[in-house]
């Protein structure tokens, strides 16, 4: 196996702690449109997947009444001003540090909007960690296979020496898409039960990377 040169990251729920910002949003979109369900921490992570259509259809939305598109812009309404509250996840600038000293190249490849990834990631500090920001060009964060396969294949990267890093099932979809390894942290919007389903190294915390691409 190649020696790891790229850690391609999610951002949010693996780097950007916003996994209650999340929920609360979630559960004041329920309550503004009339439903009656709220979700609790353990609840929401049984349900958030992407799309994130299917994630809301989930939730109990009923798109005949209240159709996607607008409950996605009310969603983002809620969650941008807010998120500027929200922290690294435990460890998260220690490791993008190691791993950048160690000569890893670094990318962060989001279901995001370009925009927001780029305004959240400045405001924490960050760009110096990065080669490059991959986001989506609109709020729906139906997939980033694409976008990441495209990115490797002109990035003329061996996908061998590349992993994803991220918190959702989603992730080791785009990674196995790329043709790369990934690891899972289960700190992040899905729980280890489900992580597990694929297949994929799962951490606890942040902190496990270095040591665990170091043994590979």
């Amino acid at each position: 196996m190649a020696q790891t040169q790229l850690v391609l990251w999610d951002w949010n729920g693996t780097l950007l702690n916003d996994l209650q910002l999340s929920i609360q949003a979630l559960n004041r979109l329920l309550a503004e449109n009339g439903y009656p369900q709220q979700f609790d921490t353990r609840a929401y992570r049984k349900i958030f997947g992407f799309p994130i259509q299917d994630y809301y259809r989930r939730a109990g939305f009923d798109f005949s009444r209240h159709p996607y598109d607008r409950l996605a812009q009310r969603y983002m309404e809620m969650y941008i001003p807010a998120s500027e509250g929200c922290r690294l996840s435990p460890g998260a600038k220690d490791v993008l540090a190691q791993l950048q000293k160690q000569g890893m190249r670094q990318v962060i490849l989001s279901a995001s909007p370009l925009d927001l990834l780029r305004h959240q990631v400045s405001a924490q500090g960050l760009e110096g960690f990065f080669e490059k920001l991959l986001g989506l060009s609109d709020i729906y964060a139906v997939s980033k296979v694409q976008l990441g396969v495209d990115w490797m294949q002109q990035s003329g990267i061996d996908p061998q020496s590349a992993v994803m890093v991220g918190d959702s099932l989603h992730d080791a979809e785009v990674a196995a898409a790329m043709g790369v390894r990934c690891v899972l942290y289960a700190g992040g919007h899905q729980p280890p039960s489900r992580l597990a389903q694929a297949g994929c190294p799962v951490i606890g915390r942040l902190r496990q990377l270095p040591q665990l691409l170091a043994e590979e």
